[in-house]
């Protein structure tokens, strides 16, 4: 699944755009390195988000293409 997507089905990101927006001035991380909105994401992957002076580290434990909003919760782990 595209970066882009997972971000917003996992809800760590509202919209798919602003998702983009953040892939685009490199502050999402995948393994350590930075990202295109177009990179795959697969299981076992660390992604890292940087929200101003906030960093977001999590790790995917699931990839679904659509997920409720009360499971969103477990694509991902907190690090």
């Amino acid at each position: 699944m595209r970066l882009d997507k997972f971000l917003k089905v996992s809800r760590l990101i509202k919209r798919r755009t602003v998702a983009n927006e953040a892939c685009d001035a490199g502050r999402v991380l995948v393994n350590d390195k930075v990202a295109k909105a177009s990179v795959n994401v697969k299981e076992g992957d660390r992604i890292e988000i940087q929200f101003g002076t906030r960093n977001v580290k999590v790790e995917v434990l699931d990839v679904q293409e659509t997920v409720r909003k009360e499971e969103a919760r477990e694509l991902f782990r907190y690090l």
